[in-house]
């Protein structure tokens, strides 16, 4: 397993990380949330051995994890380190570039290999493409793909699917967590979309002015948010005396009762609404099946 020992980290003399402390067991996945700046790449790049660590140990299994004061070359065989540079062979092709790093000796080993991972990132149809030809999200998942081809014991991937679009996401999302779990690979995800954790993730840690704030399953997290940071994680959310955090799905719409408030707009989410309302002077946010018209006074109910 990864465990990550009461590490503290500055580039300067202020400190990005402070006391982290947390482990990762063969073949979970870990979800690393934060607002940017927080300190999760920074964290991605110790746990890879990208920087020398001065307070706190990093180890995999019985391995340590030194900086480059220790390694001439920074990283280990059993770790891949997905970054969003991608660093990948513009002028080959993506068969090519996921290819270079499996076997020359066992060529049909190498070709069912190549379209295997091919397969899981959804590019059979560019498997023949130059890079260079590629878009950004298309050279995102030959990255992801070329790392797994190293067969990777502990997997590093920061915003893993930040340029890629929607049409894409969902279904990639859930071929490349498979292959993941299917295969035993721990992977680490440092991300600001939920949609990378809340299906997906064993683990959740979220980090808020250098230091974890939250360690749990990304259910526990949701429905126990401590902060207001990190209810904005999982969507909109309201601050309501004496119910404390309270997210729009939780508040409901009624005929009569003790709290209502007065609507100022409606906004359409698809299979629902987000009805933003007044109480007290302050916004209130409500999801709702269908759309108010403003100025109309509304009865709410709480229901955590």
């Amino acid at each position: 397993m990864l465990q990550v020992n009461n590490v503290s980290f500055g580039y300067t003399k202020t400190k990005v990380l402070k006391a982290i402390d947390f482990e990762v067991k063969a073949g979970e996945n870990l979800a690393i949330i934060g607002e940017s700046g927080s300190g999760k790449s920074t964290l991605l790049k110790l746990i890879y051995g990208e920087y020398d660590l001065k307070q706190g140990r990093i180890f995999w299994k019985d391995q340590e994890i030194l900086g480059p004061k220790y390694n001439l070359v920074v990283g280990y065989d059993f770790m891949k380190y997905v970054t969003q540079e991608f660093d990948l062979m513009p002028v080959t092709s993506v068969a090519e570039n996921i290819g270079k790093h499996l076997s020359r000796f066992y060529p049909e080993e190498k070709e069912r290999r190549t379209n295997e991972l091919i397969k899981v990132v959804e590019l059979e149809a560019f498997s023949n493409t130059k890079v260079k030809l590629l878009s950004g999200g298309q050279k995102q998942r030959v990255a992801i793909a070329r790392a797994l081809a190293k067969e990777p014991e502990i997997l590093l991937l920061d915003e893993p699917f930040s340029h890629i679009d929607n049409f894409k996401k969902q279904s990639l999302r859930r071929s490349v967590f498979k292959y993941l779990k299917d295969n035993k690979i721990s992977c680490i995800v440092a991300t600001h979309d939920r949609n990378d954790v809340l299906g997906f993730a064993d683990q959740l840690l979220v980090i808020h002015q250098s230091k974890i704030i939250a360690k749990d399953t990304p259910q526990h997290v949701y429905r126990n948010p401590k902060l207001p940071i990190i209810a904005s994680f999982f969507g909109e959310f309201n601050v309501i005396a004496p119910f404390g955090i309270v997210y729009a799905n939780q508040i409901k719409i009624v005929e009569k009762s003790d709290l209502k408030a007065t609507v100022k707009t409606s906004y359409f989410n698809g299979n629902s609404w987000l009805i933003e309302a007044e109480h007290d002077s302050e916004s209130l946010f409500i999801e709702h099946s269908k759309q108010i018209q403003p100025s109309q006074e509304i009865f709410l109910k709480i229901n955590k």
